[in-house]
């Protein structure tokens, strides 16, 4: 959706290579599930003008107020909405014009959607260590068993969003004796990529750190992405899973369980972490170096609903 530099413009034809590089960058402005969710957004935008008869690019924000009232009407979350407002923004100032969302018409009829809906986020349940405890014993003694084992500790070990576990690879990985050090290459408070470093204690109890070693060494990976698919015959692919893919994992074991899959997501095993070290007591700079939280606020809601009932205002006369 980036306006990349043509290599046919009025720019002479030696700058070739040059014209490449920059849009290369231009590409890595803004990371790939977030320009694919883009794009998904703006498809259907320009669905909707396509059926209207109306022009998606530059488009009116007569049009797009329509549109977003049209999504409200069919139920569609105000959080989604807003994600497909910013993607007409992107697809319009790539594109060299002003955007539409940025007009009192679109932002008021916006903020009117959400006052009307006002719907509290939805919050899944967190995968708290007793839970994943429990959903790991489910993994069958399989080599695909063990890899969904190894994903889900490790996930839940170091906080992971689910787009930074699947991006894992083997040199972001280092051993050590006291557990590991792993390398967060990109995530959603790193964008620029400068990478972040977390520490995962080896422990006795759930033991992360020798689950993930077996794995490496049962499935052979040297090298290369650590969680991978495996083909309908059974193959280890040469490939990273999708960021999907470890939602629907946590789901079919959630299942076993004997739990509802729908209370639970990818995001689980990260807020599951947090709610379990702030049930401990862990401190709240400690939980900082694990969850990478730009802001402390956020953590301090962990810390909040851990402790809520402890010394409460009302013990000595409820």
């Amino acid at each position: 959706m980036t306006k990349l530099i043509s290599v046919s413009s009025d720019l002479p034809a030696n700058l070739i290579d040059e014209i490449r590089q920059v849009n290369e960058f231009l590409l890595a402005e803004i990371a790939p599930a977030t320009r694919r969710a883009y794009a998904s957004d703006f498809r259907t935008f320009s669905r909707w003008c396509q059926k209207k008869q109306l022009v998606n690019l530059p488009a009116s924000s007569e049009a797009v107020a329509l549109f977003i009232s049209g999504e409200a009407a069919q139920g569609i979350k105000p959080a989604t909405i807003i994600r497909r407002l910013a993607a007409i923004r992107y697809a319009h100032e790539s594109a060299g014009h002003q955007s539409p969302t940025r007009e009192l018409l679109v932002t008021a009829t916006n903020k009117g959607i959400r006052r009307s809906v006002a719907t509290a986020p939805e919050q899944k349940r967190p995968a708290t260590v007793e839970l994943v405890r429990r959903l790991v014993s489910h993994c069958p003694d399989t080599l695909a068993g063990l890899r969904d084992k190894a994903m889900i500790l490790t996930g839940f070990a170091g906080a992971m969003r689910r787009s930074e576990l699947v991006a894992l690879q083997v040199a972001d990985i280092q051993f050590m004796d006291k557990g590991m050090r792993v390398t967060i290459r990109n995530s959603k408070t790193d964008q620029e990529g400068f990478g972040q470093v977390i520490p995962i204690y080896k422990g006795s109890n759930l033991r992360v750190v020798e689950t993930l070693q077996l794995w490496l060494q049962r499935a052979n990976i040297t090298q290369g992405p650590i969680f991978r698919p495996f083909t309908k015959s059974g193959r280890l692919r040469n490939q990273a899973l999708s960021d999907r893919s470890v939602a629907l994992i946590l789901k079919h074991y959630v299942t076993d369980e004997g739990l509802d899959p729908a209370d639970y997501a990818g995001h689980s095993l990260r807020s599951g972490f947090l709610t379990s070290a702030a049930q401990r007591g862990a401190s709240i700079f400690k939980m900082l170096e694990v969850s990478r939280h730009k802001k402390v606020d956020t953590l301090r809601s962990y810390v909040r609903m851990a402790e809520e009932f402890d010394d409460h205002a009302g013990k000595d006369f409820l």
